[in-house]
Formats: C-alpha cells, structure tokens, sequence
C-alpha cells in the first residue's frame, strides 16, 4: 500500500536529519521530494527556517504501525517536545495511508491539516502531484522553497511514486 510522511527538521543539523531519517525506512522508500525551506508557522518566535520533504512507501504496515516508525525515527534524532508548534531535530507525521481512513485520539488519517500546509503540499506534489489538485488549494500560501534532493548523488524518485 502506498504512504505517504511529511518530514521537517529546524534545529541542528536539518539536512542530516532528514537524511538519517529516510535511511531508516530505505527498504520502503519509493520516492522522496526535494527540500523545501520555510519559515515557521505558528509557534514561539525567533525559531530557524524548518527544512521539509515527504517521503513516499510502499508498505505492508498498519496506519498505527507507521506512527510507531515515525516516533521512533524522531527518538533516534533526539527530539523533545516542549511546546506546541516548538523547533524539532525532526518531525515526522503520517499523511496519507492508501486510502485508508482513521479518527483516533493519537491518529488522524489523512492528515487533518495536511491541505492547509504548503510546506507539506508542495513536496506531496513532487511525488503525487494527482492528490494536489486546483479544487484542493492550501489554505494559506507562504514561502516555500526548493534548495534540491536531499540525496544529490542519488535519481529524484519522484516518477517512481506514483500511486499505486
């Protein structure tokens, strides 16, 4: 089943981060976004510009199962969370399942504010441009930008990805 995860670093060494993170899932990776760099949205001022991508899957694992990988890659890279909206080592959320549809108290599926988010639309449009569609515009359009792959010495999987 295809996933999709969205991926921001603003503390530390983002690049890293974001590098180490998409190691971990390699054996599943189909595609990966380039980089984007924004500047923080909500949260306490004075924070750095977070570096984004999405990840796109292939996988076998439950929606449940995915949020217990993306929490242990945010343990791997040191994250503590202190506050809402806060500068994160790494942050990892689940987008998109499949089609799969979930409304619990640690999981929501999709991502409840994934079409709000441009730094999350713009890199899902590299690998599923289909999902990020006119009728779907982000409710708010802030600077967003494109600094390249994240693996410079490796193909942009984008044509890879698409849905399934």
């Amino acid at each position: 089943m295809r996933a999709y995860l969205a991926l921001g670093s603003n503390l530390g060494d983002r690049w890293q981060f974001l590098r180490e993170a998409v190691g971990a899932l390699e054996e599943e990776v189909v595609g990966v976004s380039h980089v984007y760099e924004t500047d923080p949205v909500g949260g306490p001022a004075g924070q750095g510009a977070y570096l984004n991508c999405v990840v796109g899957l292939e996988t076998a694992k439950t929606p449940h199962e995915l949020l217990g990988v993306c929490r242990r890659l945010e343990s791997a890279a040191n994250r503590v969370r202190q506050e809402r909206d806060g500068p994160r080592t790494l942050d990892v959320d689940v987008l998109l399942v499949g089609d799969l549809k979930v409304h619990d108290a640690d999981l929501i599926i999709p991502h409840p504010r994934m079409w709000e988010r441009w730094f999350v639309l713009a890199p899902l449009s590299d690998l599923a441009p289909e999902l990020v569609t006119q009728e779907r515009p982000p409710r708010l359009r802030y600077s967003v930008r494109d600094i390249g792959p994240l693996f410079p010495t490796r193909p942009f999987l984008a044509a890879a990805s698409a849905q399934s």
